[in-house]
């Protein structure tokens, strides 16, 4: 994975050869005196360049292929100790593989419990969402109930003072 790399080096004359993955390329107001010296800094240049890049790259490869074989060890190690423990459970206790699977089912009925827990945690919560409206409309509904008694009070009062007006009105005109 080169990348494309720009170099320059000064001849005493002032002018600069580019060195690019392309080739030396010559620039602006150079001087052909020099040329040649300026090509050769900029190859050593190159060259040394190069030679770093596939060093890192050498000894990136050398640390993968070291990473990879330990992942490999790691990996047989530990197939090699899960046999070894499966080994040791099955010595232990006679009743172990009875244990053993006693465990699993509780491990799977516990991990059907979780969400059916939770599940039961949001109803809990729908359900007093859902009554705490209700108390709050039915409470509401009560307010209105009160307010229209008042109403209808204030009306018959209003009515049967003017029933009283009325009959007055009555009685004065006989």
């Amino acid at each position: 994975m080169m990348q494309p790399t720009t170099a320059s080096a000064s001849s005493a004359a002032g002018s600069a050869v580019v060195v690019s993955s392309s080739g030396p390329q010559m620039t602006g107001s150079q001087s052909f005196n020099g040329s040649a010296t300026d090509d050769e800094v900029s190859r050593s240049a190159l060259s040394t360049f190069k030679a770093k890049e596939e060093e890192i790259e050498r000894r990136k490869m050398e640390v993968w292929e070291r990473v990879q074989a330990q992942l490999g060890r790691v990996e047989e190690e530990s197939k090699r100790l899960a046999m070894i423990r499966e080994e040791l459970e099955a010595l232990g206790d006679p009743t172990g593989k009875e244990v053993a699977q006693v465990r699993k089912k509780i491990d799977t009925v516990n991990k059907e419990l979780k969400p059916l827990g939770v599940t039961v945690q949001k109803k809990e919560k729908e359900y007093k969402d859902a009554l705490d409206a209700f108390n709050e409309k039915n409470k509401e509904k009560a307010q209105l109930i009160n307010k229209l008694v008042e109403l209808v009070s204030e009306s018959e009062r209003l009515r049967l003072k003017k029933l009283e007006e009325l009959s007055k009105s009555m009685d004065s005109m006989r």
